[in-house]
């Protein structure tokens, strides 16, 4: 692979499949339970899908351009990225598959047998058989592709058989036998169910536990699917297309914007082909048939792989009941003198809360919402939303508060990438219910997460509400980790007010006293706090900067932090995603370290911490250190005055920087290189150790 790393920046394309790279190895590691490694390989194919259809697509759009590129992708030509992306993938696809063969072997130790077609006995047979009978064969979609005009459309959510049918030889040929006839070869397409469940239970025997792909139950019954066809021999080989999910949006003003964005959303299935992954012993005519028919190029890229392809369901891997082969799952936490009886806002009144999801429970922001829909005195509520669960307690609580006669104002961004079907369905049910909805604002996505309620208490209106660094979302509650901070603060529900208004009159550039919001201030805000740090080194002062994010790709903020380390002042990153700053380097970086957790959760939390000469400021955020979060989207970041809560936080981060055996290192190398732990420093996995601080922090 060529290298073209600018020496100040790592690439952000391959520094995202570095940590796509570290839930590869998670998969890998033999400390993580067998049905959880599977997860693991789920997530890191649903995670390079997403990288296709968004990044990826994107470069390519670029290089179709004719521009090289290498002003936006700092240094590097589209064209020669696009190469050096499709050369990484191509390895970590073979490292997938081979973890794969470890792991159906580890399974097999422990008495679960993943059955490839030709592993069947005759009574396993027979119940396969009667399953695609009852089950299957109803769900199939069967196409046969020599004859068609024009080859259908292939979704890139869906996994396909591409059948090769090798016709008998007519008589007429066998008795000329003069000339060896070529025989007549047909091709099929079979699109796999997708509300059938992947994996396939089979019956027990004895002790033994037996699954088998629904691939592999469809390759068992070809012969029935194809009987009215004359053969000699046929196979089956995977194959999976996937296509550029950009949004292209009508500019038609006729159109609302829920039009324009469902519209473009079924335009999607006609995106672009950016990748094809195939079996890589489909026979080449096969394979050269399915290209040409689908107009893919050989530039583009066709990546070469096993014998299952969407292994994102392996995401959904059923527990087979083994729970022994699974993370135990430990009770979720209570928010230390935060009941879920009684009265939530009269609680909020008197203090702030912060709610540290998945360790503590999502269910406060439920009972806040239940708790204003049905309060005579509540006259509002207002929240932004940007991905729900697919029952959304949410949605229903706010169109409870909405037939109580409150008055419901809420943001949904349609544009939430891959979420728009969902939230345009949402927004539809709201509508119904007189909920008032804003649709986002031209060339921003509104990423924030804020609610506030007013509530009428003697002669003057009284707010509460919550700003997070997650989504509303209860099913990613569980596996996301994110603070939420519970306040009755008035003046920083007064910026949340604003806000809203911005979201009205959105020509009009509001001042906020306590809040700081993307896409006006949040850019010049951080490079002010970094600068005091700055100043505080060179004066000989403590000077510090902690920072929790998803990603880190900005060049001009790690320029800034470059400047920083520079003059002294102590950097640590706890950077789980992207991270194009290089640190420990001499003369530009050696006062910063880097690292990423990946773990049983997926880290989300923006905890922004800067020294101040040992008097701390302290915020949460919804936004990551990225161009687009910083001057392209509606961000919130929320400082923390309450001390109790900012101890936590700080708390927080230090507790996950001193993990050793899920950290990896942020390094221009992009080996994800562990954390090595002292020969006498006892374990400690940061995600428990957290655990146990918000269980020890009830106790005290």
């Amino acid at each position: 692979m060529t290298s073209h790393s600018n020496y100040r920046y790592t690439d952000r394309e391959k520094s995202w499949l570095a940590f796509n790279a570290r839930v590869l190895q998670e998969a890998a590691d033999e400390t993580v339970p067998l049905l959880d490694r599977l997860r693991f390989l789920g997530i890191f194919s649903n995670n390079l899908d997403e990288f296709f259809r968004v990044r990826f697509a994107a470069i390519r759009r670029l290089s179709l351009s004719g521009e090289s590129g290498e002003k936006q992708l700092g240094g590097i030509s589209a064209q020669q990225l696009l190469k050096d992306i499709t050369e990484i993938v191509i390895k970590q696809q073979s490292e997938s598959l081979n973890i794969l063969e470890i792991i159906e072997a580890k399974l097999k130790e422990k008495d679960v047998i993943m059955l490839h077609e030709k592993e069947v006995d005759e009574e396993q047979m027979s119940y396969i058989k009667d399953f695609f009978i009852q089950k299957v064969s109803p769900e199939l979609v069967t196409i046969i592709l020599n004859d068609l005009a024009e080859f259908p459309l292939l979704k890139d959510t869906s996994g396909y058989l591409a059948i090769k049918l090798v016709m008998k030889p007519k008589e007429k040929s066998k008795v000329l036998g003069l000339v060896k006839p070529k025989k007549e070869v047909r091709y099929a397409l079979i699109e796999i169910p997708k509300n059938i469940n992947r994996v396939v239970e089979l019956p027990n025997k004895e002790w033994m536990q037996y699954i088998i792909l629904l691939d592999d139950v469809i390759r068992l019954n070809l012969s029935n699917i194809f009987n009215i066809f004359d053969y000699e021999s046929i196979s089956a080989h995977m194959i999976k297309i996937t296509r550029d999910a950009q949004l292209d949006i009508d500019s038609d003003m006729s159109k609302s914007m829920l039009q324009k964005i469902a519209t473009s959303v079924k335009d999607r299935r006609i995106g672009e082909p950016v990748r094809f992954v195939y079996d890589k012993e489909m026979d080449k005519d096969t394979l050269s048939f399915f290209l040409d028919r689908m107009g893919i190029e050989k530039s583009d890229s066709i990546i070469p792989g096993g014998r299952y392809h969407n292994r994102r369901d392996y995401m959904s891997f059923p527990n087979l009941g083994r729970f022994d082969l699974l993370y135990q799952q430990k009770p979720t936490l209570m928010v230390k003198n935060l009941s879920l009886e009684g009265s939530i806002l009269a609680k909020i009144a008197q203090k702030d809360y912060l709610v540290s999801a998945p360790y503590q429970s999502f269910s406060y922001l439920i009972k806040f919402l239940r708790e204003a829909a049905l309060d005579p005195k509540v006259t509002s509520i207002k929240i932004t939303l940007y991905r729900l669960a697919k029952n959304s307690q949410i949605i229903s609580s706010l169109i409870n508060a909405a037939k109580n006669g409150k008055r419901v104002v809420v943001q949904i961004e349609l544009q939430a990438r891959f979420d728009e079907a969902s939230n345009i369905s949402y927004a539809e049910q709201m509508q119904q219910e007189g909920i008032e909805l804003i649709f986002g604002i031209k060339g921003l996505k509104v990423h924030s997460k804020i609610c506030v309620i007013e509530r009428t208490e003697g002669d003057k209106i009284k707010r509460y509400g919550f700003i997070s660094t997650g989504n509303f979302n209860e099913a990613t509650a569980k596996i996301y980790t994110d603070v939420t901070l519970l306040t009755s603060h008035q003046q920083i529900l007064k910026d949340v007010n604003k806000i809203f208004d911005f979201f009205d009159v959105n020509y009009r550039v509001y001042r906020y006293k306590h809040l700081i919001v993307s896409p006006h201030y949040t850019r010049s805000k951080i490079y002010k706090l970094i600068d005091r740090e700055i100043v505080h080194a060179q004066a000989g002062n403590d000077a510090y900067i902690n920072l929790k994010m998803n990603s880190l790709s900005d060049f001009s903020i790690i320029d800034k932090l470059y400047d920083a380390s520079n003059a002294g002042v102590k950097i640590k990153l706890q950077i789980r995603g992207i991270c194009s700053l290089i640190p420990g380097v001499k003369g530009m970086s050696d006062n910063i370290e880097a690292i990423s957790i990946v773990d049983n959760f997926l880290e989300h939390s923006r905890i922004f911490i800067f020294g101040n000469n040992n008097n701390p400021d302290v915020f949460i955020s919804s936004a990551d250190f990225m161009t687009r979060n910083l001057d392209g989207r509606v961000e919130v970041t929320c400082p923390i005055y309450d001390p109790e809560i900012k101890q936590h936080l700080i708390d927080n981060f230090n507790v996950g920087w001193r993990g050793n055996v899920k950290a990896r290192y942020h390094s221009e190398k992009l080996d994800n290189k562990y954390r090595v732990r002292n020969e006498n420093e006892p374990v400690f996995r940061a995600q428990v150790e957290t655990y146990n601080f918000y269980k020890e922090s009830n106790e005290d």
